[in-house]
């Protein structure tokens, strides 16, 4: 490869990357500015889905350009997408999950949650106690080293962080 494809390569990677950082800052600034105001917790979403199936995963998220709070559940063999009530936390909506995308998320986020002794409301509680002032926005369990996990997305004002939470 030449060293001007080269360089064209690199260039193309940082301004791609750039980009991208870019988004995710803009979307997460959005994000906090919608929650600013929202007196539903992600605990709340995770309780009331719990009629719906196992909760596997949850998270508040910007859809069609207003705040959702999005919880899939597994129920019998089934996946489902749970949206939780904004004001009461109540469900809302429950669907079953069809997309190719959001079945591998589901069943990755299954085989995690088969390892679990710690259920993903305990694990969000866990991490808001420890952390004052925050609030859990997003919980998505993983397997780490044969080991489950849960990675727990945190915000106070605008500043989100993430923390890790055992699950087994």
């Amino acid at each position: 490869m030449s060293r001007f494809r080269l360089a064209l390569l690199i260039a193309v990677v940082g301004l791609f990357a750039m980009l991208l950082s870019q988004v995710q800052a803009q979307d997460t600034a959005e994000l906090a500015k919608a929650l600013k105001d929202t007196k539903v917790t992600l605990q709340d979403g995770l309780k009331a889905s719990e009629r719906e199936g196992k909760p596997i995963s949850a998270k508040f998220e910007i859809e069609h350009n207003a705040l959702q709070l999005s919880i899939y559940t597994m129920k019998g063999n089934d996946f489902m997408e749970v949206v939780a009530d904004q004001k009461t936390g109540a469900v809302a909506k429950s669907e079953k999950i069809t997309d190719a995308d959001d079945l591998k998320a589901s069943a990755e986020q299954k085989a995690a949650m088969a390892k679990a002794t710690v259920s993903l409301l305990a694990a969000t509680d866990k991490a808001v106690k420890a952390n004052a002032g925050f609030r859990a926005i997003s919980i998505y369990p993983k397997l780490q080293a044969n080991h489950a996990v849960a990675e727990v997305t945190l915000l106070q004002g605008a500043n989100f962080k993430k923390v890790m939470e055992k699950l087994d």
